[in-house]
């Protein structure tokens, strides 16, 4: 029984944790692609690798940090409310492609 106990919140644990785990993708629709889509105020297009290419060079930190505090037209956090460092850097590498 208690081994079937402790299995149990094991699963929990694993799907709440799913649950809030974000795709680059989802995080794009979510919050990026209003600006990203058509290059709104300068913003590199979704996709756009060339444009990508000397963002990236930075490293990839850079590009969460520039996000986190906000760039040109873009504010802090750009449109992402509840995103962190990983889904910005999910989003990021979504858009880079």
């Amino acid at each position: 029984m208690k081994k079937l106990l402790a299995m149990t919140a094991v699963a929990a644990l694993t799907l709440s944790a799913n649950v809030f785990a974000q795709e680059g993708e989802a995080i794009y629709n979510k919050a990026c692609q209003v600006c990203h889509s058509m290059g709104v105020a300068g913003a590199p297009k979704v996709h756009d690798a060339a444009a990508w290419e000397p963002r990236l060079a930075k490293g990839l930190d850079a590009l969460v940090g520039s996000v986190k505090s906000g760039l040109n037209a873009m504010p802090p956090g750009g449109m992402c409310t509840d995103c962190t460092d990983d889904d910005y850097k999910k989003a990021i590498e979504f858009m880079s492609k």
